[in-house]
Protein backbone atom coordinates (compact mmCIF):
# COMPACT_ATOMS: atom_id res chain seq x y z
CA UNK A 1 0.00 0.00 0.00
CA UNK A 2 1.12 3.90 -0.33
CA UNK A 3 2.67 4.75 2.67
CA UNK A 4 1.65 8.53 1.96
CA UNK A 5 -1.51 7.80 0.94
CA UNK A 6 -1.65 5.63 4.49
CA UNK A 7 -0.50 8.83 6.30
CA UNK A 8 -2.82 11.18 5.38
CA UNK A 9 -5.65 8.18 5.68
CA UNK A 10 -5.18 8.42 9.48
CA UNK A 11 -4.49 11.66 9.78
CA UNK A 12 -7.52 12.10 8.44
CA UNK A 13 -9.29 9.77 10.35
CA UNK A 14 -7.80 11.04 13.46
CA UNK A 15 -9.24 14.97 12.90
CA UNK A 16 -12.84 13.55 11.97
CA UNK A 17 -12.58 11.02 15.50
CA UNK A 18 -11.58 14.61 17.08
CA UNK A 19 -13.81 16.28 15.65
CA UNK A 20 -16.04 14.49 16.09
CA UNK A 21 -15.56 13.99 20.21
CA UNK A 22 -15.30 17.74 20.58
CA UNK A 23 -18.55 18.24 18.98
CA UNK A 24 -20.15 15.79 20.78
CA UNK A 25 -18.23 16.93 24.22
CA UNK A 26 -19.80 20.04 23.60
CA UNK A 27 -23.27 19.74 22.80
CA UNK A 28 -23.29 17.82 26.20
CA UNK A 29 -22.07 20.77 27.70
CA UNK A 30 -18.97 18.66 29.11
CA UNK A 31 -16.31 21.03 31.08
CA UNK A 32 -13.58 22.97 29.31
CA UNK A 33 -10.60 21.12 30.93
CA UNK A 34 -11.95 18.18 29.31
CA UNK A 35 -12.19 19.91 25.92
CA UNK A 36 -8.98 20.89 26.05
CA UNK A 37 -6.75 18.01 25.49
CA UNK A 38 -9.11 17.41 22.34
CA UNK A 39 -8.45 20.31 20.89
CA UNK A 40 -4.87 20.63 21.34
CA UNK A 41 -4.66 17.31 19.80
CA UNK A 42 -7.39 18.70 16.45
CA UNK A 43 -4.81 21.74 16.02
CA UNK A 44 -1.36 19.22 16.02
CA UNK A 45 -2.66 16.75 13.70
CA UNK A 46 -4.20 19.50 11.14
CA UNK A 47 -0.87 21.07 11.15
CA UNK A 48 0.93 18.12 11.20
CA UNK A 49 -1.42 16.90 8.11
CA UNK A 50 -0.91 20.16 6.24
CA UNK A 51 3.02 19.39 6.88
CA UNK A 52 2.78 16.10 5.19
CA UNK A 53 0.94 17.23 2.06
CA UNK A 54 3.06 20.11 1.40
CA UNK A 55 6.37 18.50 1.87
CA UNK A 56 6.84 17.65 -1.66
CA UNK A 57 6.21 21.72 -1.71
CA UNK A 58 9.33 21.95 0.56
CA UNK A 59 11.26 19.36 -1.00
CA UNK A 60 11.23 21.15 -4.34
CA UNK A 61 11.93 24.59 -2.65
CA UNK A 62 15.14 23.09 -1.25
CA UNK A 63 15.94 21.43 -4.78
CA UNK A 64 15.43 24.94 -6.20
CA UNK A 65 17.44 26.87 -3.59
CA UNK A 66 20.48 23.90 -4.02
CA UNK A 67 20.54 25.07 -7.80
CA UNK A 68 20.25 28.84 -7.38
CA UNK A 69 23.00 28.29 -4.80
CA UNK A 70 25.48 25.94 -6.27
CA UNK A 71 24.84 23.51 -3.21
CA UNK A 72 25.32 20.73 -4.76
CA UNK A 73 25.66 18.40 -2.08
CA UNK A 74 22.19 17.99 -0.99
CA UNK A 75 20.57 14.50 -1.44
CA UNK A 76 17.28 13.48 -1.35
CA UNK A 77 16.31 10.37 -0.03
CA UNK A 78 14.63 11.00 3.45
CA UNK A 79 10.71 9.76 2.18
CA UNK A 80 11.90 7.27 -0.21
CA UNK A 81 9.90 5.02 1.90
CA UNK A 82 6.80 6.75 1.62
CA UNK A 83 5.74 4.79 -1.67
CA UNK A 84 7.14 4.70 -5.73
CA UNK A 85 6.73 8.31 -6.61
CA UNK A 86 8.10 9.46 -3.74
CA UNK A 87 11.63 6.41 -4.78
CA UNK A 88 11.59 8.08 -8.28
CA UNK A 89 11.06 12.01 -7.51
CA UNK A 90 13.51 11.71 -5.20
CA UNK A 91 16.24 9.76 -7.59
CA UNK A 92 15.42 12.70 -10.59
CA UNK A 93 16.24 15.39 -8.17
CA UNK A 94 19.57 13.49 -7.21
CA UNK A 95 20.25 12.92 -11.28
CA UNK A 96 19.71 16.41 -11.76
CA UNK A 97 22.38 17.52 -8.30
CA UNK A 98 24.75 15.05 -10.05
CA UNK A 99 24.23 16.10 -13.27
CA UNK A 100 24.80 20.35 -12.36
CA UNK A 101 27.83 18.80 -9.87
CA UNK A 102 29.50 17.42 -12.64
CA UNK A 103 29.01 20.33 -15.02
CA UNK A 104 30.30 22.70 -12.50
CA UNK A 105 33.56 20.38 -12.20
CA UNK A 106 33.77 20.14 -15.51
CA UNK A 107 33.61 24.42 -15.80
CA UNK A 108 36.20 24.61 -13.00
CA UNK A 109 38.76 22.80 -14.91
CA UNK A 110 37.74 24.22 -17.61
CA UNK A 111 38.58 27.31 -16.00
CA UNK A 112 41.89 26.11 -14.20
CA UNK A 113 42.92 24.84 -17.89
CA UNK A 114 42.32 28.33 -19.47
CA UNK A 115 44.13 30.15 -16.33
CA UNK A 116 47.04 27.64 -16.57
CA UNK A 117 46.93 28.59 -20.70
CA UNK A 118 47.29 32.22 -19.53
CA UNK A 119 49.84 32.06 -16.97
CA UNK A 120 52.60 30.38 -19.38
CA UNK A 121 52.10 32.40 -22.29
CA UNK A 122 55.03 35.24 -23.11
CA UNK A 123 52.09 37.99 -23.44
CA UNK A 124 51.07 39.89 -20.67
CA UNK A 125 47.17 39.28 -19.99
CA UNK A 126 45.57 41.73 -18.25
CA UNK A 127 41.50 41.95 -17.98
CA UNK A 128 39.33 44.70 -15.98
CA UNK A 129 35.91 46.04 -15.85
CA UNK A 130 34.21 49.13 -16.23
CA UNK A 131 34.84 50.25 -12.33
CA UNK A 132 38.70 49.40 -12.85
CA UNK A 133 38.31 45.80 -11.10
CA UNK A 134 41.02 43.70 -12.06
CA UNK A 135 39.59 40.19 -12.39
CA UNK A 136 42.55 38.35 -14.23
CA UNK A 137 46.31 39.22 -14.66
CA UNK A 138 49.21 36.74 -16.10
CA UNK A 139 52.55 36.74 -14.02
CA UNK A 140 54.05 38.03 -17.60
CA UNK A 141 52.32 41.31 -17.32
CA UNK A 142 53.06 41.65 -13.31
CA UNK A 143 56.72 41.20 -14.82
CA UNK A 144 56.62 43.75 -17.22
CA UNK A 145 55.14 46.19 -14.94
CA UNK A 146 57.43 45.47 -12.23
CA UNK A 147 54.86 45.00 -9.53
CA UNK A 148 54.02 41.55 -7.65
CA UNK A 149 50.44 42.03 -7.65
CA UNK A 150 47.34 43.79 -9.24
CA UNK A 151 43.82 44.22 -7.67
CA UNK A 152 42.47 47.41 -9.46
CA UNK A 153 44.02 50.24 -12.14
CA UNK A 154 44.47 52.75 -9.00
CA UNK A 155 47.43 50.40 -7.97
CA UNK A 156 49.22 51.92 -11.16
CA UNK A 157 49.30 55.37 -9.83
CA UNK A 158 52.16 54.65 -7.44
CA UNK A 159 54.65 52.84 -10.28
CA UNK A 160 52.82 53.56 -13.57
CA UNK A 161 50.54 56.53 -13.09
CA UNK A 162 49.86 57.24 -16.82
CA UNK A 163 49.11 53.51 -17.71
CA UNK A 164 46.05 53.37 -15.97
CA UNK A 165 44.64 55.98 -18.03
CA UNK A 166 45.77 54.72 -21.15
CA UNK A 167 44.22 51.85 -20.10
CA UNK A 168 40.50 53.27 -19.61
CA UNK A 169 41.12 55.12 -22.80
CA UNK A 170 42.14 52.57 -25.22
CA UNK A 171 39.10 50.38 -24.31
CA UNK A 172 37.03 51.16 -27.24
CA UNK A 173 40.08 51.02 -29.50
CA UNK A 174 42.16 47.93 -30.79
CA UNK A 175 44.97 49.97 -31.80
CA UNK A 176 48.35 49.13 -30.00
CA UNK A 177 49.29 52.22 -28.07
CA UNK A 178 53.51 52.18 -26.89
CA UNK A 179 54.24 52.79 -23.33
CA UNK A 180 57.54 53.47 -21.66
CA UNK A 181 58.37 51.61 -18.56
CA UNK A 182 61.51 52.83 -18.13
CA UNK A 183 64.86 52.89 -19.41
CA UNK A 184 65.03 48.92 -19.99
CA UNK A 185 61.64 48.43 -21.90
CA UNK A 186 58.77 50.11 -23.99
CA UNK A 187 55.44 48.11 -24.31
CA UNK A 188 52.79 47.83 -26.95
CA UNK A 189 49.78 47.72 -25.30
CA UNK A 190 46.66 46.78 -27.40
CA UNK A 191 42.85 46.84 -25.71
CA UNK A 192 39.78 45.28 -26.74
CA UNK A 193 36.80 45.48 -24.88
CA UNK A 194 34.18 42.81 -24.63
CA UNK A 195 30.80 42.14 -23.54
CA UNK A 196 29.71 39.48 -20.99
CA UNK A 197 26.81 38.85 -20.35
CA UNK A 198 25.58 42.27 -20.13
CA UNK A 199 28.69 43.31 -18.42
CA UNK A 200 31.86 45.21 -20.15
CA UNK A 201 35.22 43.83 -19.89
CA UNK A 202 38.30 45.20 -21.65
CA UNK A 203 41.22 42.41 -22.02
CA UNK A 204 44.36 44.15 -22.36
CA UNK A 205 47.51 42.47 -23.91
CA UNK A 206 51.36 44.15 -23.22
CA UNK A 207 54.65 43.06 -25.03
CA UNK A 208 57.72 44.60 -24.62
CA UNK A 209 58.50 45.50 -27.82
CA UNK A 210 61.88 47.02 -27.02
CA UNK A 211 63.67 43.08 -26.10
CA UNK A 212 61.56 41.98 -28.88
CA UNK A 213 63.62 44.33 -31.51
CA UNK A 214 66.86 43.53 -29.55
CA UNK A 215 65.98 39.92 -30.17
CA UNK A 216 65.60 40.60 -33.72
CA UNK A 217 68.51 43.25 -34.36
CA UNK A 218 70.89 39.98 -32.59
CA UNK A 219 69.30 37.23 -35.01
CA UNK A 220 70.25 39.52 -38.34
CA UNK A 221 73.54 40.30 -37.02
CA UNK A 222 74.36 36.73 -35.94
CA UNK A 223 72.61 35.95 -39.84
CA UNK A 224 75.21 38.34 -41.34
CA UNK A 225 78.22 36.87 -39.45
CA UNK A 226 77.00 33.41 -40.63
CA UNK A 227 76.80 34.48 -44.27
CA UNK A 228 80.03 36.75 -43.79
CA UNK A 229 82.36 34.27 -42.16
CA UNK A 230 81.25 31.60 -44.52
CA UNK A 231 82.25 33.86 -47.98
CA UNK A 232 85.41 34.97 -46.54
CA UNK A 233 86.65 32.04 -45.41
CA UNK A 234 85.33 30.38 -48.66
CA UNK A 235 87.82 32.78 -50.48
CA UNK A 236 90.83 33.65 -48.30
CA UNK A 237 91.38 29.73 -48.05
CA UNK A 238 92.38 28.33 -51.07
CA UNK A 239 94.26 31.98 -51.35
CA UNK A 240 96.14 31.51 -48.24
CA UNK A 241 96.72 27.45 -49.59
CA UNK A 242 98.05 28.93 -53.11
CA UNK A 243 100.58 31.61 -51.55
CA UNK A 244 101.74 28.64 -49.30
CA UNK A 245 102.40 26.57 -52.64
CA UNK A 246 103.49 29.64 -54.44
CA UNK A 247 106.27 30.44 -51.75
CA UNK A 248 107.65 26.31 -51.21
CA UNK A 249 108.16 26.91 -55.31
CA UNK A 250 109.74 29.82 -54.71
CA UNK A 251 112.17 28.21 -52.22
CA UNK A 252 112.53 25.23 -54.23
CA UNK A 253 112.75 25.75 -57.91
CA UNK A 254 113.40 29.77 -58.06
CA UNK A 255 115.98 30.24 -55.37
CA UNK A 256 118.44 27.44 -56.40
CA UNK A 257 118.67 29.36 -60.03
CA UNK A 258 119.42 32.33 -58.87
CA UNK A 259 122.34 31.16 -57.30
CA UNK A 260 126.12 31.87 -58.94
CA UNK A 261 126.59 28.46 -59.19
CA UNK A 262 123.63 27.72 -61.75
CA UNK A 263 123.79 31.06 -63.73
CA UNK A 264 126.96 31.03 -65.62
CA UNK A 265 125.86 33.38 -68.44
CA UNK A 266 124.80 36.23 -66.46
CA UNK A 267 126.61 39.04 -65.78
CA UNK A 268 126.67 40.34 -61.92
CA UNK A 269 124.17 42.76 -62.36
CA UNK A 270 121.83 40.32 -63.88
CA UNK A 271 122.35 38.03 -60.88
CA UNK A 272 121.62 40.47 -58.56
CA UNK A 273 118.50 41.62 -60.30
CA UNK A 274 117.30 38.08 -60.06
CA UNK A 275 118.16 37.43 -56.27
CA UNK A 276 116.21 40.84 -55.65
CA UNK A 277 113.18 39.94 -57.30
CA UNK A 278 113.21 36.10 -56.27
CA UNK A 279 113.56 37.55 -52.66
CA UNK A 280 110.51 39.94 -53.38
CA UNK A 281 108.17 37.57 -54.49
CA UNK A 282 109.43 35.07 -51.81
CA UNK A 283 108.40 37.86 -49.29
CA UNK A 284 105.33 38.97 -51.26
CA UNK A 285 103.58 35.70 -50.94
CA UNK A 286 105.04 35.23 -47.40
CA UNK A 287 103.27 38.35 -46.54
CA UNK A 288 100.15 37.21 -48.33
CA UNK A 289 99.88 33.91 -46.63
CA UNK A 290 100.43 35.26 -43.09
CA UNK A 291 97.70 38.20 -43.58
CA UNK A 292 95.34 35.44 -45.02
CA UNK A 293 96.14 33.53 -42.38
CA UNK A 294 95.69 36.62 -39.72
CA UNK A 295 91.88 37.11 -41.52
CA UNK A 296 90.92 33.73 -41.35
CA UNK A 297 91.98 33.69 -37.28
CA UNK A 298 90.13 36.91 -37.28
CA UNK A 299 87.19 35.44 -38.86
CA UNK A 300 86.81 32.61 -37.00
CA UNK A 301 86.84 34.50 -33.70
CA UNK A 302 83.48 35.69 -34.59
CA UNK A 303 82.43 32.18 -34.54
CA UNK A 304 81.62 32.44 -30.76
CA UNK A 305 79.07 35.49 -31.65
CA UNK A 306 76.34 32.89 -32.66
CA UNK A 307 77.99 30.06 -30.44
CA UNK A 308 77.26 30.89 -27.26
CA UNK A 309 75.43 27.83 -25.43
CA UNK A 310 72.02 27.95 -23.53
CA UNK A 311 72.74 28.87 -20.26
CA UNK A 312 72.35 26.06 -17.33
CA UNK A 313 70.08 27.94 -14.48
CA UNK A 314 70.41 27.73 -10.77
CA UNK A 315 70.05 29.57 -7.54
CA UNK A 316 73.24 32.16 -7.30
CA UNK A 317 73.68 34.22 -4.36
CA UNK A 318 74.77 37.88 -5.97
CA UNK A 319 77.18 38.65 -3.18
CA UNK A 320 79.33 35.90 -3.65
CA UNK A 321 78.71 36.01 -7.71
CA UNK A 322 80.40 39.88 -7.22
CA UNK A 323 83.13 38.20 -4.75
CA UNK A 324 84.31 35.74 -7.35
CA UNK A 325 85.22 38.49 -9.92
CA UNK A 326 86.53 40.85 -8.00
CA UNK A 327 88.90 38.51 -6.86
CA UNK A 328 89.22 37.48 -10.77
CA UNK A 329 90.21 41.31 -11.39
CA UNK A 330 92.23 41.38 -7.94
CA UNK A 331 95.01 43.55 -9.83
CA UNK A 332 92.60 46.15 -11.24
CA UNK A 333 90.67 46.53 -8.38
CA UNK A 334 93.98 46.77 -6.06
CA UNK A 335 94.57 49.68 -8.83
CA UNK A 336 91.26 51.30 -9.46
CA UNK A 337 89.61 50.85 -6.23
CA UNK A 338 86.97 48.13 -7.32
CA UNK A 339 84.13 48.04 -4.53
CA UNK A 340 81.23 46.10 -3.81
CA UNK A 341 77.60 47.09 -2.46
CA UNK A 342 74.82 44.50 -2.14
CA UNK A 343 71.46 45.26 -0.67
CA UNK A 344 70.60 42.43 1.01
CA UNK A 345 72.97 38.88 1.91
CA UNK A 346 70.39 37.11 0.77
CA UNK A 347 69.76 38.88 -2.94
CA UNK A 348 69.57 35.64 -5.31
CA UNK A 349 69.05 35.17 -9.18
CA UNK A 350 68.42 32.61 -11.23
CA UNK A 351 71.34 32.22 -13.86
CA UNK A 352 74.35 30.56 -15.15
CA UNK A 353 77.15 32.06 -12.88
CA UNK A 354 79.72 31.18 -15.59
CA UNK A 355 78.18 33.14 -17.87
CA UNK A 356 77.26 36.26 -16.07
CA UNK A 357 80.88 36.34 -14.79
CA UNK A 358 81.90 36.31 -18.15
CA UNK A 359 79.37 39.49 -18.47
CA UNK A 360 80.60 41.29 -15.54
CA UNK A 361 84.43 41.07 -16.36
CA UNK A 362 83.83 42.43 -19.83
CA UNK A 363 82.17 45.47 -18.32
CA UNK A 364 84.61 45.46 -15.40
CA UNK A 365 87.41 45.41 -18.39
CA UNK A 366 85.64 47.91 -20.80
CA UNK A 367 85.42 50.43 -17.22
CA UNK A 368 89.26 50.22 -17.03
CA UNK A 369 90.30 50.87 -20.16
CA UNK A 370 87.87 53.78 -19.71
CA UNK A 371 89.61 54.91 -16.80
CA UNK A 372 92.86 56.42 -18.37
CA UNK A 373 94.75 58.74 -16.24
CA UNK A 374 91.38 59.92 -14.94
CA UNK A 375 92.55 61.41 -11.26
CA UNK A 376 90.69 58.95 -8.08
CA UNK A 377 90.02 55.64 -10.40
CA UNK A 378 87.31 53.90 -9.22
CA UNK A 379 84.40 51.42 -10.26
CA UNK A 380 82.05 50.52 -8.22
CA UNK A 381 79.39 47.45 -8.00
CA UNK A 382 75.88 47.58 -7.13
CA UNK A 383 73.33 45.20 -6.50
CA UNK A 384 69.71 45.32 -4.92
CA UNK A 385 65.87 44.14 -5.20
CA UNK A 386 63.59 46.31 -7.49
CA UNK A 387 60.39 44.62 -7.02
CA UNK A 388 60.32 41.57 -8.54
CA UNK A 389 63.85 43.00 -10.94
CA UNK A 390 67.18 42.18 -9.42
CA UNK A 391 69.90 44.36 -11.09
CA UNK A 392 72.94 44.67 -10.38
CA UNK A 393 75.40 47.99 -12.01
CA UNK A 394 78.68 48.29 -12.71
CA UNK A 395 79.69 51.92 -12.58
CA UNK A 396 82.93 53.88 -13.63
CA UNK A 397 83.76 57.75 -12.72
CA UNK A 398 86.20 57.24 -16.56
CA UNK A 399 85.91 59.15 -19.51
CA UNK A 400 82.27 58.43 -20.77
CA UNK A 401 80.26 57.31 -23.87
CA UNK A 402 79.59 60.49 -26.14
CA UNK A 403 75.76 60.05 -27.51
CA UNK A 404 75.90 59.06 -30.44
CA UNK A 405 78.57 56.69 -29.78
CA UNK A 406 76.48 55.41 -26.57
CA UNK A 407 73.16 54.24 -29.31
CA UNK A 408 75.87 51.51 -31.20
CA UNK A 409 77.90 50.51 -28.60
CA UNK A 410 75.55 47.01 -28.93
CA UNK A 411 75.69 46.98 -32.51
CA UNK A 412 78.20 43.76 -33.54
CA UNK A 413 81.97 45.11 -34.57
CA UNK A 414 81.46 48.74 -33.20
CA UNK A 415 84.20 49.74 -30.87
CA UNK A 416 85.42 53.17 -29.48
CA UNK A 417 88.81 51.84 -28.94
CA UNK A 418 91.84 51.69 -31.21
CA UNK A 419 91.94 48.44 -30.50
CA UNK A 420 89.20 45.95 -29.98
CA UNK A 421 86.76 43.00 -31.92
CA UNK A 422 83.78 44.94 -31.01
CA UNK A 423 81.74 42.00 -29.91
CA UNK A 424 82.32 42.16 -26.29
CA UNK A 425 78.92 44.48 -25.06
CA UNK A 426 77.06 42.24 -28.45
CA UNK A 427 78.12 38.79 -26.60
CA UNK A 428 77.07 40.40 -23.37
CA UNK A 429 73.44 41.44 -24.05
CA UNK A 430 73.32 38.31 -26.02
CA UNK A 431 73.54 36.36 -22.56
CA UNK A 432 71.39 38.55 -21.06
CA UNK A 433 68.43 38.21 -23.46
CA UNK A 434 69.22 34.08 -23.16
CA UNK A 435 68.28 34.94 -19.27
CA UNK A 436 65.33 36.49 -20.27
CA UNK A 437 67.23 39.97 -18.90
CA UNK A 438 68.38 43.12 -19.99
CA UNK A 439 71.58 45.12 -20.46
CA UNK A 440 71.42 48.57 -20.48
CA UNK A 441 73.55 51.78 -20.66
CA UNK A 442 73.71 55.31 -19.25
CA UNK A 443 76.66 57.78 -19.52
CA UNK A 444 77.45 61.21 -19.57
CA UNK A 445 80.63 62.33 -21.09
CA UNK A 446 83.42 63.18 -18.68
CA UNK A 447 81.82 61.90 -15.84
CA UNK A 448 81.71 58.22 -16.05
CA UNK A 449 79.44 55.62 -17.35
CA UNK A 450 76.89 53.13 -16.02
CA UNK A 451 76.08 49.13 -17.45
CA UNK A 452 73.06 47.91 -15.74
CA UNK A 453 72.45 44.33 -15.49
CA UNK A 454 68.43 43.69 -15.06
CA UNK A 455 67.32 40.46 -14.18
Amino acid sequence: MNRFALGIGWRIVGIVGLTGAITYFYLEQANGLLLFPFVIGHIVLSVNLYRYVTSVNRKLTRFLESVRYSDFAVAFRADSNLGPSFHELNDQFNEVLDAFRQARAEKEANLHYVNTIVQHVSVGLLTFDATGQVELVNQTALRLLGIYRLRTLNDLQATHPDLADMLRSSTNSSTPVSYQTGADGELSVRCTAVRLRGRLVTVASMQNIRSELQQRELDAWQNLTKVLRHEIMNSITPIVSLAGTMRDIVETDLVPLSLPEYTGQQSPAELAFVAESVNDLRDALTTIEQRGAGIMQFVDAYRHFTTIPQPVFADVSVEQLLRNVVHLVQADAQKHQVAISVSSPELAIRADAAQIEMVLLNLIKNAVESLGKTPNPAIRIEAEAMGTRVVIRVTDNGAGIEPEALEQIFIPFYTTKKTGSGIGLSLSRQIMQLHNGQLTAESIPGQGSTFSLMF
